[in-house]
C-alpha cells in the first residue's frame, strides 16, 4: 500500500484543529493562564495514560489513545503559542487569531518532519505506537528538565524543538491507528 505522509499528516491535523478551534469557540482562550510548566504537565498526564492504556489494555472512562494523542497535538500547539506571545498579550484571543497562530505553528512543525522524515526515511512507519508513546515521554522528560533549569541548555535543543516533536510523534502515531482515513 503506497503511503502519502503529507496527504495523512494533513487529514490529521485538520481534524485537531477542527476540535481546537471548536473548543475555542466554546471556552476561549482559558489556557493562557497556564504556565508553560502545567501545558508540559497536561501532555504528560495524557501521554502516561496512553502508556497505561498500552499495557493494561482496558480503559475504565471509555476513551480510546487517539483523544489522547489529539490532545497532545493540541497542547504541544497551545504550548507553543504561549511561547510566541508575551504575559501583555491579551488572555482573551479572537478565534481567528488563533486559527492563524494554530496554523502558523503548524506549518512549521509540518516542515521540520518533512525535513526530518527525508533524512530518516519515514523509519517511523516500521516502529510501534508504543515506541512513539515513550518517545513522546522521553521528550516531556526533557522538557520538564530544560525547564528546571530556566530553560538554559549546554549543547541541547530547547523547549519548542522537543514540542514539535511530540506533536510530529503524535501525528504519526495517529496516522498508524487509521485516524487519518
Amino acid at each position: 500500500m503506497a503511503h502519502n505522509t503529507s496527504e495523512e499528516f494533513d487529514a490529521v491535523i485538520r481534524s485537531c484543529r477542527d476540535l481546537f478551534i471548536r473548543k475555542t469557540k466554546d471556552y476561549g482562550t482559558a489556557w493562557r493562564i497556564l504556565r508553560l510548566s502545567s501545558i508540559t504537565d497536561q501532555i504528560f498526564i495524557k501521554a502516561q495514560r496512553i502508556r497505561t492504556l498500552e499495557e493494561k489494555k482496558v480503559s475504565k472512562v471509555g476513551e480510546d489513545i487517539t483523544s489522547e494523542y489529539v490532545g497532545i497535538i493540541n497542547y504541544c500547539v497551545i504550548a507553543m503559542i504561549q511561547m510566541g506571545l508575551s504575559d501583555d498579550d491579551p488572555a482573551d484571543l479572537p478565534p481567528d487569531q488563533v486559527a492563524e497562530l494554530y496554523d502558523s505553528i503548524v506549518k512549521e512543525t509540518r516542515d521540520l518532519m518533512f525535513a526530518k522524515n527525508h533524512d530518516y526515511g519515514e523509519a517511523w512507519r516500521d516502529m510501534r505506537i508504543s515506541s512513539l508513546t515513550d518517545l513522546i515521554l522521553m521528550k516531556l522528560f526533557r522538557v520538564k528538565q530544560i525547564e528546571d533549569n530556566q530553560g538554559q541548555t549546554l549543547v541541547s535543543e530547547g523547549v519548542k524543538a522537543n514540542y514539535q516533536d511530540m506533536l510530529n510523534y503524535s501525528v504519526f502515531a495517529l496516522i498508524k491507528l487509521g485516524y487519518s482515513r
